[in-house]
């Protein structure tokens, strides 16, 4: 979806985790981001809570994939 959002045409594994998300190569900006997170939920069918965004950056692709994990296991802690 980063890469969707970043409107290139790369595979998976040519970005890094380390990958800048508004860098040289991906070009990410908030809204873009905000519609990303929103394409997530909707693929993984769940809903991150917004505790979960308060005090936090997101300047590399980990970043996000940390997020996305940590908010993945307390929905699946849930059901």
């Amino acid at each position: 979806m980063v890469i969707a959002e970043s409107r290139l045409s790369l595979a998976p594994e040519e970005i890094h985790d380390d990958e800048p998300l508004n860098g040289d190569l991906l070009h990410l900006n908030s809204l873009g981001f905000v519609g990303m997170l929103v394409h997530l939920e909707d693929a993984l069918d769940v809903e991150l809570p917004d505790d979960l965004f308060v005090g936090r950056t997101f300047k590399t692709v980990d970043d996000l994939v940390d997020v996305v994990a940590e908010g993945t296991r307390g929905t699946e802690a849930l059901r």
